[in-house]
């Protein structure tokens, strides 16, 4: 059992040695190979951090803010409770982003006769990356004693930076308040607030928020109270958590407690619908899961349903998930989404990777906890279907990226200027997922494996590992293996598993889901005769199909895509009514085939879909394909009817793929199979979320290398592309949702792109992650750069439906 109190130390850091500042010189001999299981720990850097995280312990921080609605910012300061534990630092240095103004520093140290009132520090602002910047505060020598404390005030204002959603009014499923929400993942709360931007540090943390009458904030907190004559809230995080979980949601919102322990809140309109499809669902999850690892770490489990702008499925923050509402329209795709995110509290939030390096620690095992999760509540037929689809993605991934993509790799390796985000793929998911269910294998039964995650919650609880770690701990709780030396194995070397590039190595049985997939192979098999047995036919009723077994088939039928006119007139004929009384998660799939089979009857369909669905990963690939084929023009208008719903960020990418991109040619089927049905080497099949890649890039352009420092953006109108995002999707429900979404406004035909907030004497242009952007210059005091406009980020290279919790989603 898992020791349900907090560590005493509340700064958890594994990088605690000297180690050189990311982008400096030495910075690559500090980034030394990993070591094989068992040796000798190299230091770790997190090159996607500026910061001196390792000279620092922080204790504790504090957060006050006011929202302001009208001028879409939040101005207030930052609290930080410091020691020093390396000698001889005379500078502080934290993440932050051209989007936040910082306004002035100050320094003092508690109980001390010589800082005892703030003093005013000095302070600059550096480039860094495209997705943020250092912030350089130079220390009195006073306060560098190691092992005594102190504390930085920092005032600031936070505008519209990668963190910050703000969304108007229209944006909202009710219409009547606007609503603000953050999303650090991964890198993008440096934009929020100046922090050690690292998963390497966890700490406590408070906030108090200052709000209009009438809006409701919530934070991922395990306390909260609000004193509703001064409008203050407040909250407090007892449990160290990185940057990146913090979170903050504001607007119009109300709750309904749905168990003893948690509670879903929402806008009005989609409250009683929320209620209806959780139920007490989320009680039992939780327990279930308990009874596999160990008392649930944070006390709380809430959930708040977000408008349909929320660009991504669902983010685990602690104690409060964030997840889009239109996953309300599929009970299957709500039960795993939440569950997933149950998961992450064990997996990811409790314990989290060191690094981005190694995020698969987080997904790979939260898929795992996950399905052995929905095992146990639904049955193992069920969880074979979900990893089924989830698998095909991912061969179908590996298939169009190559096996020697190193984006493959378990545990990469990526150089400075990258944005971790973009490492967010199918492969931390799944052959996280893979690895974890061959460590399960070898211990030859589920229930000792089990023992061992409980054991490795318990043993790293609130504090950041790499996979060393779990390697190292897993040998040691199971003696016998490793005097086997199942470490090494040919074939299946634990080292292999992490830095081999392709397929997993191996993949779990799933033959208990072949009562739910067999009929869909069935049904596929009938399809690929382009003038199917009319009674063979009916004898498939979708309409008794779960979400996952129509997802399956409607997948395999893409890959097949384009298909001829007449097997789209029977596949219209035959489907299209019901598919279109079903999620988007299964909307997108088979709009998805009318626009690359080129299908002109169903492009109402199409259009309808766009109008009413506005988040990044339902827009983003339904427009990519619109582009690629012959039907621009639908792209172009159906755009200047919508571009009022979408976010700014969404209209910024939605431009470049409509405006700005080529034509390029639709890409052959990377296949020759018409239905490429996983292979039957148990060695080589594929499970977890799903996702679509894009397709190879045409013969003038080569792959691009994404895991090298980002290059400088070519002259030509369009960008390189980067291997593909992938995006959680969401799910049908027997319950019409689509009152909650608002009808499309009058046509538009001149965008209005946001423009720089300026600050007084300072100004700031938020600028969304760039190839090659405009750094600003450094800055001293108080005086912030002003940089213009950055180019149009790339599209997103998602040629169909993604199913995977988190992305990029800061462009």
């Amino acid at each position: 059992m898992a020791d349900p109190h907090p560590p005493t130390s509340t700064s958890l850091c594994c990088c605690r040695k000297p180690l050189p500042v990311p982008g400096r010189p030495g910075a690559d001999a500090a980034r030394a190979r990993r070591p094989h299981p068992g040796s000798a720990r190299c230091p770790l850097v997190d090159v996607a951090s500026a910061s001196n995280f390792q000279s620092f312990q922080l204790n504790h921080f504090h957060l006050d803010l006011r929202l302001n609605f009208t001028l879409k910012e939040m101005t207030g300061w930052l609290v930080l409770d410091l020691v020093p534990i390396q000698p001889g630092i005379d500078t502080l240095v934290l993440d932050t982003h051209p989007s936040l103004l910082i306004h002035s520093i100050d320094c003092k140290m508690p109980g001390s006769t010589q800082l005892d009132r703030p003093v005013s520090l000095t302070y600059r602002v550096d480039p860094f990356t495209d997705y943020g910047s250092s912030l350089n505060i130079s220390l009195p020598g006073v306060v560098v004693q190691r092992g005594k404390g102190f504390q930085i005030t920092l005032r600031f204002t936070t505008t519209d930076g990668p963190a910050t959603w703000w969304l108007d009014a229209p944006l909202t499923c009710g219409q009547s308040q606007p609503l603000v929400f953050t999303l650090g993942h991964s890198v993008s709360n440096r934009s929020f607030f100046p922090c050690f931007d690292t998963p390497a540090v966890k700490s406590t943390y408070s906030a108090t928020v200052r709000v209009p009458e009438g809006v409701m904030v919530l934070m991922s907190a395990t306390r909260s109270s609000y004193s509703k004559p001064d409008r203050v809230f407040h909250f407090s995080m007892q449990y160290p958590v990185p940057a990146y979980l913090v979170a903050l949601v504001a607007g119009e919102l109300k709750h309904v407690d749905v168990g003893p322990r948690s509670r879903v809140w929402a806008e009005p309109c989609l409250l009683s619908c929320a209620l209806n499809k959780l139920g007490g669902s989320v009680e039992r999850w939780l327990a279930v899961a308990e009874d596999l690892f160990g008392p649930y770490p944070w006390g709380r489990y809430d959930i708040v349903f977000l408008p349909p702008s929320f660009p991504i499925v669902a983010m685990e923050n602690p104690c409060l998930t964030f997840i889009i509402s239109s996953i309300l329209e599929s009970r299957d795709f709500l039960l795993i989404d939440v569950i997933h995110e149950i998961s992450h509290g064990w997996f990811g939030n409790a314990v989290t990777n060191a690094t981005w390096e190694d995020m698969w620690l987080s997904e790979g095992l939260a898929t795992y906890a996950q399905r052995r999760i929905t095992t146990l509540a639904y049955g193992e037929a069920f969880t074979c279907l979900e990893t089924r689809f989830r698998l095909d993605a991912l061969h179908r991934q590996l298939r169009l990226l190559g096996d020697d993509s190193p984006v493959s790799k378990l545990q990469v390796t990526f150089e400075p200027g990258v944005n971790p985000s973009t490492l967010m793929n199918l492969f931390t998911y799944e052959k996280g997922f893979c690895f974890a269910s061959y460590l399960c294998k070898l211990c030859g039964d589920v229930s000792r494996f089990d023992a061992f995650l409980r054991a490795y919650i318990s043993q790293f609880k609130f504090s950041s590992v790499v996979a060393e770690d779990l390697i190292e701990l897993f040998l040691d709780f199971f003696p016998a293996l490793k005097e086997e030396g199942v470490a090494h194995r040919e074939g299946l070397e634990f080292d292999r598993w992490l830095g081999g590039l392709g397929a997993p190595l191996y993949e779990p049985d799933l033959s208990a889901g072949g009562v739910l997939t067999r009929p869909v192979h069935q049904l596929c098999d009938l399809w690929a005769d382009p003038a199917p047995d009319p009674d063979a036919l009916a004898a498939f009723d979708l309409s008794t199909w779960t979400s996952f077994q129509t997802v399956l088939f409607l997948d395999r039928m893409l890959d097949r895509c384009p298909l001829p006119h007449e097997v789209m007139e029977g596949l219209s004929g035959a489907y299209s009514r019901l598919l279109a009384s079903q999620s988007a998660e299964v909307q997108i799939r088979w709009l998805q085939m009318v626009v690359r089979s080129n299908y002109p009857p169903e492009i109402p369909a199409v259009r309808s879909f766009l109008h009413k669905h506005t988040s990044r990963m339902y827009t983003v690939p339904l427009y990519e394909d619109l582009v690629a084929g012959v039907m621009k023009c639908v792209a172009m208008e159906t755009y200047s009817q919508t571009q009022g719903r979408l976010h700014p960020n969404l209209r910024r990418s939605l431009q470049q793929i409509i405006f700005q991109s080529p034509n390029p040619a639709p890409s052959p089927p990377p296949n020759p199979s018409p239905f490429p049905f996983p292979p039957s080497n148990p060695a080589h099949s594929p499970h977890l979320p799903h996702s679509y890649p894009s397709p190879p890039l045409p013969p003038s352009q080569p792959a691009p290398s994404p895991l090298l420092a980002p290059k400088p953006r070519p002259s030509s109108p369009h960008p390189p592309q980067t291997y593909p995002s992938l995006i959680t999707q969401t799910p049908p429900l027997e319950t019409n949702t689509s009152s909650f979404f608002p009808p499309p406004p009058p046509p538009q035909t001149n965008p209005s792109l946001p423009t720089p907030q300026t600050n007084s004497s300072t100004s700031s242009t938020p600028s969304p992650p760039q190839s090659n952007p405009s750094l600003p210059t450094p800055q001293t005091n108080s005086s912030t750069s002003s940089s213009p406009s950055p180019p149009l980020p790339p599209p997103a290279s998602t040629t169909a439906a993604l199913i995977l919790w988190k992305v990029d989603v800061s462009a």
